[in-house]
């Protein structure tokens, strides 16, 4: 007797990314959905604990700070993957490298002539209060005009199918490592369905990723010394850090392995003696990357890095300063900015948003702080929102007070109806709600991950997808079909 029966699958309510109904998979799904209907409950359950085993013997884990205190947990994954047609993902490939491309000139703009705000397509006071612009980083030019070299845009489904962006993640997104890793695992559980070569790889993202950071070297001709900043084994992160640095190849270091000599040259401490250093591919916030031009008790940064970027000594990635993009404020202007820069029309669109400065929408807000999604702009993880509709009238009192006294820092959303894909849950595949985070390299060529990192509510009827809270991910399949793979011949003809 079969475990899964798609017809008593509940997807009616929100847009589901495997089937279009009960018992209907989408075409791009049709295979995997087959084979899982399949499967006995000794076999499902059997491939859950396998994915599990695979998990512990790789190391795969997060941490999350509880309490004060630190714990190591192993990676939450749900073996069901989230499938999207390549002929779709394309289109959205496409939309990610424009909005890239205009916020990187958006970026340098703003750290030189101010076009944008002279010409009144951003607010002069978004940019005086925002809180990641670094007055240290106006008239520097780094390699190729690029400040943000890796980006990570969250993506969310509507319930009419759209594909909206939500944020953009512009100073230190993490998460390609467990994207990454979610393949290795998956290929491991449901090795069957890699045969037919549907499927797209993602694992040139490592060599991808030297590659751009290398051509940032300020030494051409030679090869170069590239090397990963963590701040330490206590960051959350830690484990994305180690990973890829070891898949690269090259040192992974903290600010205590590095030091900046007379020459501005940047130096890696190691038992034959010093080392020059061409590119750090940094993982260490702006304000304790070096003391000499941020946080002075920074323990965690190098003393004159900053000096040896301006001067053109080292490269870094992403750039400091990149984080001024990364503002959820100034991310209901991206339309406007693509439009700007590009003279092009947005191929992926925003979250209608309400920003707080404006009165109009300040009072829409506060009127509707029961229905509304309110973020701060620029925390991240998830941390100091307000889910309207979930919230208590004790909340929503205090959101009105920090808005009202603070009214840049916040803006709106709408809830939106995210939408699901089979999880597993009690044994059985159950609706999720999930959300994507696709990465894109900016280097001489722009390449974007085929597809990303699904992260899924794990806690039913949640929109909550992040680890730190909760959260688990999948592996997402772009898989071709016969309709995608003719589209896309009959395009690359045209």
């Amino acid at each position: 007797m079969s475990q899964v029966d798609w017809n008593n699958y509940a997807c009616r309510d929100f847009y589901d990314e495997l089937l279009a109904a009960p018992g209907k998979p989408r075409a791009s799904a049709d295979e995997l959905c087959n084979m899982l209907a399949h499967f006995s409950a000794e076999e499902l359950a059997e491939r859950k604990t396998a994915a599990e085993i695979a998990i512990r013997t790789m190391g795969i884990t997060f941490t999350v700070y509880s309490e004060g205190a630190m714990i190591d947990r192993a990676w939450p994954f749900d073996i069901v993957p989230r499938i999207i047609p390549a002929n779709e993902w394309r289109k959205t490939e496409a939309g990610l490298k424009q909005r890239v491309q205009a916020l990187n000139l958006f970026i340098d703009d703003l750290y030189h002539d101010q076009k944008v705000i002279k010409d009144k397509v951003l607010p002069a006071e978004v940019l005086a209060q925002s809180a990641n612009f670094r007055p240290q980083c106006v008239g520097v030019n780094p390699p190729h005009g690029i400040w943000a070299h890796i980006c990570g845009s969250d993506l969310v489904r509507g319930g009419d199918g759209t594909l909206y962006v939500l944020e953009d993640n512009l100073r230190i997104p993490s998460g390609v490592s467990y994207m990454l890793e979610n393949r290795n695992v998956t290929k491991r559980v449901l090795p069957e369905l890699f045969a037919s070569g549907k499927i797209l790889p993602v694992d040139d993202y490592v060599a991808q990723l030297y590659d751009m950071l290398a051509a940032m070297s300020p030494r051409p001709g030679d090869d170069p010394q590239v090397v990963v900043l963590t701040p330490g084994i206590y960051n959350s992160a830690y484990f994305e850090h180690a990973y890829l640095a070891q898949q690269m190849g090259v040192e992974l270091v903290q600010g205590s392995d590095l030091l900046v000599d007379d020459d501005d040259v940047v130096y890696m401490r190691t038992v034959e003696g010093l080392r020059r250093v061409d590119v750090i591919y940094r993982r260490v916030d702006d304000e304790f990357l070096d003391p000499e031009a941020f946080n002075p008790h920074s323990m965690l940064g190098v003393p004159g890095l900053m000096r040896s970027w301006r001067a053109g000594k080292v490269a870094l990635a992403n750039a400091p300063g990149a984080g001024v993009a990364d503002d959820k404020v100034v991310y209901a202007f991206v339309p406007d900015i693509i439009r700007y820069y590009l003279d092009q029309e947005p191929l992926l669109p925003n979250v209608p948003s309400y920003l707080c400065m404006f009165e109009d929408d300040r009072k829409y807000v506060l009127d509707h702080l029961d229905e509304l999604v309110v973020k701060p702009a620029n925390e991240s993880g998830g941390y100091g929102m307000l889910i309207g509709p979930r919230s208590t009238k004790e909340t929503r009192d205090e959101f009105a007070r920090l808005i009202k006294a603070n009214p840049r820092n916040y803006m709106a959303q709408p809830t939106l109806a995210l939408s699901t894909t089979p999880t597993l849950a009690n044994g059985l595949p159950q609706p999720r709600h999930v959300d994507l985070r696709p990465f894109i390299l900016s280097g001489p060529e722009t390449h974007v991950t085929t597809g990303g990192l699904t992260r899924v509510a794990l806690v039913e009827g949640s929109l909550v997808v992040n680890s730190s809270q909760g959260g688990g991910s999948k592996d997402t399949w772009i898989v071709e079909t016969d309709e995608n793979a003719a589209g896309a011949a009959e395009q690359k003809g045209a």
